[in-house]
């Protein structure tokens, strides 16, 4: 057995503890707090009998599943990925360093050894379930070992038991069914206030339902944040435990390599990866850029393509939706824990930290807050004009009932004709680039495409087996990029094209327009794609276009009808 160095945790990783009591203690009071008005909103002597036996089915139904859900879970592994059960000796003929580490663990904390599983599957990933840390299962995939170093997989291990270490089962399934009690408010009190307008307690019902809603809402982004907090601390928990932070910096970016490579040489798509993207030690819609330029430039490129997920405000707020924390942040946290123990960095972030803090802040932040409200501009758009239709009928009267349908239309029209605008800019003088220099962009938005041109192959379809599917994966010499693709024809165009065409250009050579938009997983709108004498032409901003046209002009009749019927 080793022993362990005491590291200490990287700036911004958080408190799990402070994640966990604020989490479940914001769900806690928003759930006492909607309950109390559920009491004070009914005039009965049995106020809400029937929410609080939903309440009472919930909590006694998480409960069950949550004891039962081991074996449950065992049954779903078995039945869709026919998961086998080894032993310790089967994973130490896989690895030894994996094996020594889940020994370790288990004989510092205390614990039995967990149910081990093995995926006969070769996209690399790692997940655990379980209730409490006695009855918890690591399952990994055979891919694992193929594209991981002894030491890596041993990392990878560690992260995993830093989850059940933890208790994350148990705190997790407490704040998921805080957040289903929220859920449960809205639905009663939403159904308390459809009656009579004008009763007291239907109105007061109303408002507590959107109140419900609102704290749902919350509850569930909460929910997301404690998770990544989770993965930051299953992260150290390996750092410390192997001693070897670069270890799982490392494998992460393999993992993400081995994923891109495997979607390559299937004809169809994973279902390991798709049925436990939650779950697994890593997004694998993330792993498409980070994949191929490690295979293709190696560690010190894939450090540039990190700038944008530590400096970029948009990578700040796309994280919002993930369960996992940007794949630049974890490295950052392990690249930190690397130095306190000594040991030169397996990625360079230091001169990727040094390179973020000279950039151009005015430029990351300026439009910021705009391009905020210019995303969301067609939903603004809808409920500005929800709210002027709903007071100039409540001003004007009966009679004019249909400006509140019109209004919201025309102001969705509106938003979308002005992101459209933003969105598909002027690409005649749309440079030669690579698939490296636009991930390396820091400045790059999901909302501002930026024209430019790619010369590479069409490597296979942007979701493997899935035959109507129009993306297409287009790697060059540097990384892959998933090309987005939209008919004249609109849907029936994209399924027409997926179904007949994609399958003949798969091995091609040739050439792409578009405009490039990095996300969580990045892609490219195409404009054409040429390929020998053919021409494939896309229609993303036409489609823009065309819909907000339509419905400005149907918004438009709406407004028309409404105001000749009060005419009449």
């Amino acid at each position: 057995m080793t022993s362990r160095t005491p590291i200490p945790l990287a700036a911004g990783v958080g408190s799990l503890v402070l994640a966990s009591t604020v989490t479940l203690g914001l769900l806690l009071g928003m759930v006492l707090v909607l309950g109390l008005a559920v009491i004070l909103i009914l005039d009965s002597s049995h106020p809400a009998l029937g929410f609080f036996a939903a309440i009472v089915i919930t909590i006694l139904f998480n409960a069950i599943v949550f004891f039962l859900s081991p074996y449950l879970m065992d049954w779903v592994q078995w039945g869709l990925y026919q998961t086998r059960w080894v032993s310790l000796t089967d994973i130490e003929r896989q690895s030894r360093a994996a094996a020594r580490i889940i020994r370790q663990v288990c004989a510092e904390r205390g614990l039995k050894e967990p149910k081990l599983g093995l995926i006969d599957d070769q996209n690399p990933t790692a997940f655990t379930y379980g209730s409490l840390p006695n009855t918890a299962r690591v399952v990994v995939s055979q891919g694992l070992f193929t594209y991981l170093e002894d030491e890596e997989a041993a990392a990878v291990y560690a992260h995993e038991l830093g989850h059940v270490v933890h208790w994350d089962f148990a705190v997790m399934t407490l704040a998921q069914t805080l957040v289903q009690i929220c859920y449960l408010l809205y639905i009663f009190l939403r159904e308390m206030g459809s009656g009579d307008s004008d009763n007291k307690a239907a109105s007061a019902a109303r408002s507590a339902a959107v109140a419900a809603y609102i704290f749902y809402i919350i509850g569930t982004y909460l929910l997301l944040y404690l998770s990544r907090v989770r993965e930051y601390f299953a992260d150290h928990f390996a750092a410390e435990t192997t001693g070897n932070p670069n270890a799982l910096s490392q494998a992460l970016v393999k993992i993400a390599y081995g994923i891109v490579e495997q979607s390559q040489k299937s004809e169809q798509p994973s279902r390991v990866l798709e049925g436990t993207r939650a779950l697994g030690i890593f997004d694998p819609k993330a792993a498409g850029a980070t994949g191929t330029i490690y295979a293709s430039a190696g560690t010190g490129a894939v450090g540039r393509v990190f700038l944008w997920d530590l400096f970029n405000p948009w990578a700040t707020w796309m994280e919002l939706n993930s369960t996992h924390p940007l794949t630049g942040k974890r490295i950052r946290a392990l690249t930190r824990y690397a130095e306190a123990l000594g040991q030169p960095a397996a990625f360079d972030m230091a001169a990727i930290i040094s390179e973020g803090r000279h950039l151009d802040q005015k430029r990351l932040y300026s439009t910021f807050i705009l391009d905020i409200i210019l995303y969301w501009a067609p939903w603004l758009g809808a409920l500005v004009g929800l709210v002027v239709g709903l007071v100039a009928v409540g001003t004007l009267g009966e009679g004019y009932e249909l400006l509140a349908v019109g209004l919201p239309l025309v102001g969705l029209g509106v938003g979308l004709l002005v992101k459209t605008w933003v969105m598909y800019p002027a690409f005649r003088q749309a440079p030669q680039m690579d698939v490296l220099t636009l991930m390396s962009d820091p400045y790059a938005s999901p909302l501002r495409g930026k024209p430019a041109r790619l010369a590479g192959q069409v490597i296979g379809r942007g979701n493997s087996g899935y035959i109507w599917g129009s993306e297409m994966q287009f790697q060059d010499k540097t990384g892959l990029m998933f090309l987005r693709y939209a008919s004249r024809f609109g849907s029936i165009g994209n399924w027409l094209f997926g179904a007949k065409q994609v399958e003949d250009f798969i091995g091609q050579n040739g050439e792409t327009l578009g405009w490039f938009r990095r996300g969580i997983a990045s892609s490219m709108d195409m404009i054409h794609l040429r390929l020998g004498n053919r021409t494939v032409e896309s229609f993303h901003r036409f489609w823009g276009m065309i819909w907000s046209v339509l419905l400005i002009l149907v918004g438009a009749f709406f407004l028309l009808l409404g105001m000749a019927g009060s005419w009449v």
